[in-house]
């Protein structure tokens, strides 16, 4: 069955539009020199995936959000901040002004078409360029890395720079092997000796610091619980009615699904939850796109598994969205789906909370702290498909509950913002430029 995708998207009238994704990646370079600061200087390493890139397409999805969000509020704080990411196209200017106190450096590293699965290889040219641009315009107070391979070049800049290391994983191989989806040994090899390197590891919530020292025990840096946010002025309740028209849908119910397209994020348990709801008249609506070496396989996949089900008439496929716009899909819902196997934190289960609308969520991660069992939204054990579609059907025929619960999301969701992410960041930063670096062995 060939893919259905959606065209109509929100009007300008009926989406913001000020937000920092619509900064292109060819956007103005700064050509002079970075001058002199007095201002706390930090540089956050991206390696395989620019905060500029439009999340839910390729390899671009939460990590991008949660970047580029967090160093904007970082450089609101007064810090000055530097991205480091890999070039991943011709034409790109070596630095992308985004705004006062944030800048984005492309450093070339590898072929522009490389896998992600052979990034590894690049790690050390990618630390040479990050290492040369430091020199040559300012080395930063700390370094902070996101993923484990920029983790890797992390370790290698803090040896040749002596400045602390801040670690974001987002995932770890360990957790993800729990969760069925094993990563190779060299990657937890690798995560294990940047682990031991590293002055400072930041998690996203107690269930992720719980699985952290289960799994990998008690690491000679810190652990710090730094949760991501959420922002408000975009991310709000808003008129469904409204929401539906900008976006062509009519008055029908509608489950959505916001990821990318790969195993890992479980669009085929949505697709299964919906056949098991059993009403002709609901809709799947699915934001996101292949990604990953499986990207094109599951989307073939599922093809085949909405073709098996006969609900190739309720399942609607909409391209990858700029990230503001998102908040228009997240208020024409009734009910947002999150059967991802593992999660870290689950920005879109936050986001859609913000958005008054309640979340039927794996019980994974993240998701446990954020989702509130049958008060702002439900958890299903084992991602039983059987069990999203009866929580789904619960709300449809509930919606005065269903709002209710909504509004309850909504109120939780105000505890998270990216500002708050940047105060506990700055004040752990300034921490650790006056204490002794931890130790390689």
């Amino acid at each position: 069955m060939p893919m259905k995708w959606r065209s109509c998207r929100p009007s300008r009238a009926a989406a913001d539009t000020s937000s920092l994704s619509d900064v292109p990646e060819s956007g103005l370079p700064n050509t002079g020199t970075t001058l002199p600061s007095p201002r706390q200087r930090v540089a956050m390493l991206s390696l395989h995936t620019s905060p500029l890139a439009l999340p839910g397409q390729g390899d671009a999805g939460g990590m991008n959000v949660y970047v580029r969000e967090l160093v904007s509020a970082l450089a609101q704080a007064g810090l000055e901040c530097t991205t480091y990411t890999r070039a991943s196209r011709p034409g790109l200017p070596e630095v992308v002004q985004v705004e006062p106190g944030h800048q984005v450096v492309h450093i070339d590293a590898g072929a522009f078409d490389l896998p992600k699965e052979a990034l590894p290889s690049v790690v050390p040219q990618f630390a040479e360029g990050v290492l040369a641009h430091m020199r040559a315009n300012g080395v930063p107070d700390v370094l902070h890395g996101n993923y484990w391979l920029s983790g890797q070049a992390g370790h290698l800049l803090k040896h040749e720079l002596n400045r602390p290391l801040v670690m974001t994983f987002h995932t770890f191989a360990r957790v993800k092997a729990q969760g069925g989806d094993p990563e190779p040994l060299w990657r937890e090899l690798a995560e294990t000796e940047i682990i031991g390197c590293t002055d400072a590891i930041c998690v996203s919530c107690t269930e992720e610091e719980r699985q952290f020292r289960d799994l990998y025990g008690n690491p000679k840096g810190r652990v710090e619980i730094v949760a991501p946010g959420v922002e408000h002025a975009f991310f709000t309740p808003g008129d469904r009615r409204g929401a539906r028209q900008a976006l062509c849908l009519d008055d029908r119910p509608v489950l959505l699904f916001v990821g990318r397209i790969q195993p890992l994020k479980g669009l085929d348990i949505a697709v299964q939850a919906l056949a098991e709801l059993r009403r002709p008249d609901a809709l799947l609506v699915a934001v996101g796109g292949a990604s990953g070496q499986d990207g094109d396989d599951e989307v073939q996949r599922i093809a085949a598994l909405i073709d098996e089900l006969g609900v190739a008439e309720q399942v609607i496929f909409v391209p990858p969205q700029q990230h503001h716009i998102l908040s228009t899909y997240y208020r024409a819902a009734d009910v947002v789906l999150v059967p991802s196997r593992s999660e870290s934190f689950g920005l879109v289960a936050l986001e859609a909370g913000a958005c008054g609308v309640p979340v039927v969520a794996n019980a994974v991660g993240g998701l446990l702290t954020l989702v509130d069992h049958a008060d702002t939204g439900f958890l299903v054990p084992d991602r039983a498909p059987d069990l999203f579609a009866s929580h789904v059907r619960w709300l449809l025929d509930h919606p005065d509950e269903a709002r209710h619960m909504g509004e309850r999301a909504a109120l939780r969701a105000r505890r998270y913002t990216w500002g708050l992410a940047a105060a506990r960041l700055r004040r752990m930063y300034a921490d650790l430029r006056a204490n002794s670096l931890v130790s390689c062995g």
